[in-house]
């Protein structure tokens, strides 16, 4: 039997609230960590539903509110669907930040707060997708060759 995806399922925060966790868990365990996701997915849909007439908070401090909703998840939203300019770093992007030497690869707060002083704020939605895709294609985090990447290979010292 093929289990269906979560969204055919439910593809509203009101449909969302009425699954089962169980049944929001099998739809997702593909993704890892099922458990807690599910857990999360169906109490942030029943508070969408119950504070937010089921619409999705536009604001970084609305979003982090939500269970299982951090500071990189929250800037994706409010970069990605509202438009919003934030500068959502992941593993990935701290990593190339550090290994480029644009930060100094501290914690993914700080490298936040030095990629948003090194570009300028329109820029950031863009800028963020441009270092995931570049990252992927010439600067890999397993098997990576200094001499595949054109950044890698101009960086001399890290901050």
């Amino acid at each position: 039997m093929v289990t269906p995806d979560l969204f055919s399922l439910a593809d509203n925060p009101f449909d969302m609230a009425e699954l089962p966790v169980e049944t929001i868990q099998e739809a997702i365990r593909s993704c890892g960590l099922a458990p807690t996701k599910a857990k999360n997915i169906k109490a942030l849909s029943q508070i969408l539903v119950e504070e937010h007439d089921g619409e999705v908070p536009s604001t970084l401090s609305g979003l982090k509110k939500l269970p299982g909703v951090g500071q990189k998840t929250a800037s994706v939203v409010v970069s990605q669907w509202f438009g919003t300019p934030a500068f959502p770093v992941d593993t990935h992007i701290h990593r190339l930040a550090e290994r480029w030497g644009l930060s100094s690869g501290k914690n993914v707060k700080e490298t936040e707060k030095d990629l948003k002083a090194l570009f300028d704020k329109e820029t950031w939605n863009r800028r963020h997708l441009q270092i995931i895709f570049y990252g992927r294609e010439y600067c890999p985090a397993r098997g990576h060759d200094v001499a595949d990447c054109p950044i890698c290979t101009m960086v001399t010292s890290p901050v």
